[in-house]
Order: C-alpha cells, then structure tokens, then sequence
C-alpha cells in the first residue's frame, strides 16, 4: 500500500458551511424557497469521511412542473427577455461579483460535498466559475442577426435578415465532479441568450449550488428567471426532460444517461446539448521531456481523482521511451499526498460516492484478472473515506475493460506505440471522441496526428489548455453540440429568418 494519509480526520468545518448543512430541505422555485409537495429526502455525504452531513428534498413531479411554470412565466412575460441586452449583462456581472465576494465559503463548500482537496476548489473552481460569467455576460451584448441579399430576387426588392431569438425554458443538469463550474457552464450562456431554467444539481454534490440560489436573490436576476430542484435523475431528472414546456436541454453526465435522455426529448423534439464521457489519450512521442511529459501525463488522470470527463486514462507511450516515462509517471502517482479534502497538503482526495469507490476498484480487480500489472497503487491508503490511490497500470491489450471503457477514476492504463499511424489508430479505437493529448518538439508530427484523431478537443504539450472562448465537447460518443465560446451561447438561441417585400 502507499503511505497512509498524512491527516487522519477531516478538519472541522467553518460556522457558515455548519448553517448551510443544518438547513431544511428545500426548493428554490420563482425566487423562493420551498417545501417539495413530498416528504422524501436524500442524505448527503462527506466523501472524506463517509458520514451524512445533510439532507435535500428528493423533487416529486409536482414540485418539477412548479419549477417548469415558473420559468415559463418567466420567459414569457418578458421579466428577463424584455430586458435590454446591456441589462441583462450587468446582471450576470453581478452574479459573478458575488460568488467572488463568497469565493472562501464556496469552495468550502465545494470541498465538504465533492470531496476535491480545498486548493483545487479554491484555485481552479470558484475562479472559473466566476471568469465563466464574465465571459459569457459580454455575448449579452455581442449576439447579432445577419443581413441578407436574397439571390433570386432583384436587388432591393426584398429585405431580409435573420433574427437569433432564446429558445426558451431550459432543462439543466448538472454532474458531481466539478458542481458549481458546470452549473455556471450552463447558466451563463442561456442568462446572456435570454432564456429561462430549471437546474438540478446532481443528488451527490448539491451545496454550492443551493448556495448560490441565495446569491441569485441578492444579484437581482428576476424571480423564476434561474429555479433549482435537486432529486434524483431518473425521477426528478427524467420529468424536465419530457416536460412540455421545456424547449432545450443542457446534460454533463454519462454517455449511457445521456443517450436516454436523447430518446427522451425525440417526442418533443426538444433541442440537448450533451456533454458526456470520454477515454481521453495522452501520446507521447520520442523527443519530448521525460520530466514534463510525465508530471502532464500524471495530472492529466489524478487530478480531481481522475473523475473529470476529458482524464487521459490511456497513455501511449512511443518504445524507445516508454520504460523511463513509465517509471517517472509512477514515482509522480506515488508522490500525491491523498486525504481529506479539507486538509492542508492533500493533494488528491477521496472519490465522490461509495458506489463510485467500489466501482473504481472493481474495475482495478479486472485489470490483475484480465492480465494487467500494477505498477503502482492498486489498493486504498485507509481512513473512513472513499479513498484510492493513484494506480498505474502496464501490460494492458485493447480489449480490457480498463482500456475501452470510462472508470472515472484514477486508474492508468499505460500502452506503447511505434509510429504515428499506428497510435492514431489505436487512440481512434474507441467508441469515445471527447479529448487528446500529444507530447512532443515536433509541431510538424503534433499538426500531422491531431488532424488523423477523432477527438472533440486535441492539446498539445499540455493536459488541457480550455478557456471559456473555446467551444468544448466531443465526437462520437462523447456527446452532441458544444458548450463554451460563440458556438456555446449560440446553442441557446433559435434562427428566425424575415423577409419583407418592398
């Protein structure tokens, strides 16, 4: 095993999380909050310890159809379309000024239910959610039509253009691995279009999310304009998605969920952007810097514990390099201090949930069954959460499991190539298309094989260089349309084209 974690308890938490924990499960619906029309309640967990630490309403169908209406009042007496382009901008500054003003609280929070060490929450989530609204209140202002010159008419006879208009009330749900950033991914970009919503955070994760209901209130972003539910995908979840007066869907979760709710919005023909899974590679050719490829190649599968959609959980490694950047990338994986996400120095903390800690090693287990080598991990450090270790896996084939499907975790399966068709191939060889990397000094051999990867997202000599200009998503499997950038607001629109005869 590796050493034992270097906090053995989690810290206490802050008065302000304590408040926010003992409150009464409750909804936020048309700018207040509100009992669910149940009395179920789901427990939520401490990862770093395993103890329940609060409980939320589980949302009946009654309380989702409250939600729906509220946002489609909403939408369509005008309270947040109505208002000026300029407006609507200011508002969403201001929703960022205070999640910024509340950035400490936050990431506490982010921590406690998530699990992810204090310093990432901190210095990657809060921040990114902020620089998200931003960047996304400026489109408010930016998002035009387009003139046209009809072709079959003679000039100047007709006046056309094209009008982008909000597609209405949207469904939003949100996944567990990073809860405030992926709600705000979402939020952002329909606030700047003009739309209206209903979010559900994921059951596991929903504090930093019922927290910034708060700040919503005190942003001044009219009532029913953003409303949040939190219950369970397949009960609470599954109702926004076939309401009807649900005009788009926004899903970050797994492929096999998001194929459901594909299905589900046939009916309507509602419009879905989905963000789903991915089996990232990381590719290292023979010139690169044993050193950097292996600290990238290491943060690219164990931050966030490995659960992050674009982890590069298959390492191909060229031949002549491949015993030395394997042996750093496992002396890198054994040095992350694992613990309690509050505690000082933790630098990767415990999975989410029980179930995605069994999950993660069951998948391990498969590995040694179906002839794979830890080289280093493979076991849990101890303590009362659900902790793995940073595990690296060697002599893996492409049929493994641990080699084709998504663990979410941080599991490494670590493979070697000879030539750049053969690793294009191999990389390709999954049903998956959302993220690649490629290690090297050569822009010639980099621009040459990101061009033969069927991939979303390919970065070179990085894990992962994405910015809120950039649209993000994937091929294949990997999801459908593209959150982030012109692309990501324009998502949230729909085209109306005029036409008047002079």
């Amino acid at each position: 095993m590796n050493e034992t974690l270097r906090t053995a308890a989690q810290p206490a938490y802050s008065e302000s999380a304590q408040r926010l924990l003992a409150r009464a499960p409750a909804l936020f619906i048309d700018g207040e909050w509100t009992a669910s029309t149940g009395d179920a309640t789901i427990a939520v967990h401490d990862p770093s310890t395993g103890r329940e630490i609060a409980t939320i309403a589980d949302a009946t169908a009654d309380d989702i159809d409250r939600a729906v209406a509220a946002a489609r009042r909403a939408f369509d007496d005008g309270r947040w379309t109505g208002l000026s382009p300029y407006q609507r901008e200011r508002l969403i500054h201001g929703l960022a000024d205070l999640i910024e003003q509340h950035a400490a609280e936050l990431a506490e929070l982010e921590s406690i239910d998530n699990g992810k060490p204090l310093a990432s929450s901190a210095g990657y989530d809060i921040p990114r959610s902020v620089s998200t609204l931003r960047y996304m209140a400026g489109w408010a202002t930016r998002l035009t039509g387009e003139h046209l010159d009809p072709a079959n008419f003679p000039s100047g006879a007709v006046h056309a253009y094209i009008r982008r208009e909000p597609v209405g009330v949207c469904a939003q749900i949100v996944p567990w691995n990073y809860p405030l950033m992926m709600a705000v991914q979402k939020i952002a970009p329909a606030l700047a279009a003009g739309c209206t919503m209903v979010l559900k955070p994921a059951e596991q994760t929903p504090l930093t999310v019922l927290r910034l209901a708060d700040l919503i209130v005190q942003s001044g972003i009219p009532a029913g304009v953003i409303n949040i539910v939190t219950g369970y995908g397949e009960t609470a979840g599954d109702r926004m998605v076939r309401h009807p007066d649900v005009d788009k869907i926004g899903f970050t979760g797994s492929t096999h969920v998001g194929k459901l709710i594909s299905r589900a919005a046939v009916d309507t023909l509602k419009r879905v952007t989905l963000e789903l899974g991915g089996k990232s590679p990381v590719i290292v050719l023979p010139d690169v810097d044993i050193g950097q490829a292996a600290n990238g190649a290491a943060r690219a599968i164990f931050s966030n514990a490995g659960q992050v959609c674009i982890a590069g959980s298959r390492l191909f490694a060229h031949r002549s390099i491949f015993d030395r950047l394997i042996e750093a990338v496992a002396k890198d994986a054994a040095g992350w201090t694992v613990g309690p996400s509050l505690a000082p120095g933790t630098r990767m903390g415990p999975l989410v949930s029980a179930e995605q800690h069994e999950r993660v090693l069951g998948y391990i287990d498969s590995g040694r069954r179906e002839g794979a080598s830890v080289l280093v991990g493979g076991d849990t450090p101890g303590g009362d959460g659900w902790f793995v270790n940073p595990t690296v896996l060697v002599d893996v084939t492409p049929e493994m499991k641990v080699v084709r499907e998504e663990i979410f975790g941080p599991v490494l399966a670590a493979q070697r190539f000879d030539d750049l068709d053969e690793v294009a191939k191999a990389a390709n060889d999954t049903v998956y298309g959302l993220s690649a990397s490629i290690w090297t000094r050569d822009l010639s051999a980099m621009h040459r094989l990101a061009a033969k990867l069927k991939s979303g997202m390919v970065w070179g000599n990085c894990t992962s260089a994405a910015d809120s200009s950039m649209p993000f998503g994937g091929v294949k499997q990997s999801g459908l349309g593209r959150e982030g950038g012109r692309i990501g607001i324009e998502a949230y629109t729909e085209l109306k084209t005029v036409g008047i005869m002079l």
